[in-house]
């Protein structure tokens, strides 16, 4: 019966899902066609407000192309992959090859998302190649299915956002918070702890049990996913080739590197946000690669997989112009749709009304700091008046932004460039995770709040 239903999703998902740039405009459309009614603007207002936002997402795109492409290169290290390929040695059955991926995956996303979302990939990948007989779909889908506590990880925008201290914070929630909130009430929270380890555990048995049976399994060739062979060391004779083959200057640059990490984090009191991951990214991959030429033949090789980004990222940023965007009426559909769910909220099912407004806006803005501009001045401001715990209020935010990424195939960009697969290949079995873990974040934020 549950692999009835899996199938069924499986499906449905590839029927009726289209390819990630088609659901793009699809959502644009969507957005504007709302906008006018409700907001009560005209279709000008609406064009211009989807034009001002295209370019807004620019320094974020970049930043994704290049965890992707760096995290991509730093694993075709000699050194990565060898220990990749022994950790993808371990698991002997594909039900016990996804419980892995699942499990790696998550704690990787909870402690930084970028890192979470590289390693789990490339380790899925990695078993693909030495354990035949597994679905590479779902090997896939469990190694994105982490990315669901994200934003309840450490590296959640929302929660860090909060534990800043500085004028901008009580300018963001409308004088709602003026003192930060630190990360104990938030992200280290035992009620969040507690829900971030009963979805993991979850996750890591239900994608176990989702594996198909006989002929459904769809497997892949080992080879299609093998890397191209290196070209053949020359001995180099010319002072330009010299240098392009010494590590020496590959030491040099990451040795600065290290030392510029070492005095941010630990004398400067810096955090280990998404420019650090890629600047980590990148000085390993210098050191393991060894030359930098080779370097840079890897690099050129995985930037291949950034085109989707690239191309996607203009029209999503476009989308958060239109639901936060103003016309003359002065009403912002973002807004609108978080004071619906306060109307109708109490001090119990705040919470999870604020987790549902957060999860429907993340389809069309996915993005903790849209989220962040669009929610922090209205529900911290209406929590505040029901005494809700600002903390609690904070994380049903991220929560709900973390969601629906499950089924929104922004940010499994990524991962699929790696994989070389499209979003209707692994969002049949991504539903499934939707529903389970839906399930456990309404029944934990609604405890929490009692």
């Amino acid at each position: 019966m549950f692999q009835k239903i899996i199938r069924g999703c499986v499906k449905l998902v590839q029927k009726y899902l289209p390819e990630p740039f088609i659901f793009a405009i699809i959502l644009t459309l969507v957005a504007m066609i709302v906008a006018m009614p409700v907001c009560k603007q005209t279709p000008w207002e609406v064009i211009i407000n989807w034009g001002d936002g295209v370019w807004n997402l620019l320094d974020f795109a970049m930043q994704m192309a290049l965890v992707l492409v760096c995290g991509s290169t730093l694993a075709t290290a000699p050194v990565i992959k060898k220990a990749i390929g022994k950790l993808a040695a371990l698991p002997k059955t594909p039900a016990g090859a996804i419980a892995l991926v699942t499990l790696i995956s998550a704690i990787a996303c909870w402690l930084n998302w970028g890192f979470g979302l590289i390693v789990g990939v490339i380790f899925a990948k990695e078993i693909a190649r030495k354990l035949r007989g597994v679905d590479y779909r779902l090997l896939i889908a469990s190694a994105y299915s982490g990315f669901v506590v994200w934003h309840a990880g450490l590296s959640g925008s929302i929660p860090l956002k909060m534990a800043t201290p500085g004028p901008k914070l009580a300018e963001a929630t409308q004088g709602a918070l003026v003192d930060p909130v630190p990360i104990y009430d938030t992200v280290m929270s035992p009620y969040n702890i507690v829900m971030v380890v009963v979805i993991i555990a979850a996750l890591v048995l239900v994608n176990s049990l989702m594996h198909p049976k006989g002929e459904h399994v769809v497997s892949i060739d080992p080879a299609l996913l093998e890397d191209e062979p290196e070209p053949e060391k020359k001995k180099s004779t010319t002072p330009a080739e010299k240098i392009e083959n010494s590590p020496i200057l590959s030491w040099v640059i990451a040795l600065l590197g290290f030392i510029y990490l070492v005095i941010k984090l630990f004398f400067k009191g810096g955090s280990i946000d998404l420019n650090i991951v890629i600047l980590i990214f990148l000085l390993l991959g210098l050191i393991l690669h060894r030359t930098p030429i080779a370097y840079v033949r890897a690099f050129g090789k995985a930037a291949i997989g950034a085109a989707g980004i690239i191309l996607q990222f203009p029209f999503y940023a476009g989308i958060m112009g239109i639901i936060t965007g103003v016309g003359e009426s002065g009403l912002c559909l973002g807004t609108l749709i978080s004071e619906a769910c306060v109307n109708i909220s109490t001090p119990v099912t705040y919470p999870l009304l604020t987790f549902f407004c957060a999860a429907i806006l993340n389809m069309f803005v996915p993005s903790g700091g849209g989220h962040w501009a669009i929610q922090a001045p209205i529900m911290f401001t209406a929590g505040a008046a029901m005494s809700v715990d600002p903390g609690l209020t904070g994380m049903a935010i991220s929560w709900g932004d973390a969601w629906t990424n499950l089924i929104q195939p922004f940010w499994a960009l990524p991962a699929l460039a790696i994989a070389k697969l499209n979003a209707k290949d692994i969002m049949g079995f991504c539903l499934i995770d939707l529903l389970v873990s839906g399930l456990i974040i309404c029944a934990g934020l609604l405890i929490w709040a009692m």
